[in-house]
């Protein structure tokens, strides 16, 4: 049902680069490469603190539920998608639902979210709902939701297979994927260009921080974001000068 040993695992250094970038200067670097639906549409972040998501996607595939099928019998199933997904998502990874932009039933709630706390998982995120909200958002690990859903999944959603190429709030997502999640929302970036990108954005989130120090003195913004020449050749000047 699930297969992660052909994923390329992403180098920890790449991994710390994503954790100090947000996902708005994510959305930025995959745009300047034509990327325009990378953005989870209608999601946000649980959790009361400010956690930072970062990992690749563990995809879990739900269709509308049918009556005679979801019962909640159908839990006592050792097989059933939503419970093998959440005993084997690797450490790391992030468990994706695709529940097909359905936030009237929950994809989970406070049970399988601190089992999967505890297994040490990268987070949770679906286009569906949660139950069990306020202890959820109590948690460290970092979920994503659509919004508050009291319904059992089983109500609206069946779990069908897991690690299978998915649509979550409108963005395709891949087994192995980067996502990124802040108080923004969730990037998805596609795992073959991840390395590139997370350099790309860091080096952005320099000069922005140069950018913005210029601003709180006083600079205009025009001719200095987006950079003129002279602007760059200061930004550089002054790179060199720090690293001296």
């Amino acid at each position: 049902m699930s297969n992660v040993t052909s994923i390329q695992e992403l180098d920890e250094q790449v991994i710390n680069r994503f954790r100090k970038v947000s996902t708005a200067t994510l959305h930025t670097a995959l745009f300047k490469r034509g990327f325009r639906n990378t953005f989870i549409q209608n999601v946000s972040r649980v959790n009361k603190k400010k956690v930072k998501m970062v990992g690749q996607a563990y995809t879990l595939r739900y269709i509308p539920a049918r009556e005679d099928l979801d019962t909640v019998a159908a839990f006592k199933d050792p097989q059933h998608p939503q419970r093998v997904a959440v005993e084997t998502v690797p450490e790391g990874m992030i468990l994706v639902s695709d529940c097909r932009q359905d936030a009237s039933a929950a994809s989970a709630g406070s049970i399988l979210l601190a089992r999967l706390e505890f297994r040490k998982c990268g987070g949770f995120v679906s286009d569906a709902g949660i139950r069990d909200f306020d202890d959820s958002s109590n948690m460290d690990l970092p979920i994503f939701c659509a919004k508050p859903s009291a319904p059992t999944n089983l109500t609206k959603h069946h779990g069908v297979e897991l690690q299978v190429p998915i649509g979550c709030g409108s963005v395709a997502v891949y087994p192995g994927d980067v996502l990124v999640g802040d108080g923004d929302g969730v990037m998805v970036i596609p795992l073959e260009i991840a390395e590139e990108i997370s350099l790309e954005a860091a080096a952005m989130e320099r000069f922005e921080a140069y950018v913005i120090a210029k601003v709180r003195t006083g600079s205009k913004v025009i001719g200095l974001y987006p950079p003129t020449d002279k602007v760059l050749e200061e930004y550089n000047q002054a790179k060199l000068a720090e690293a001296n």
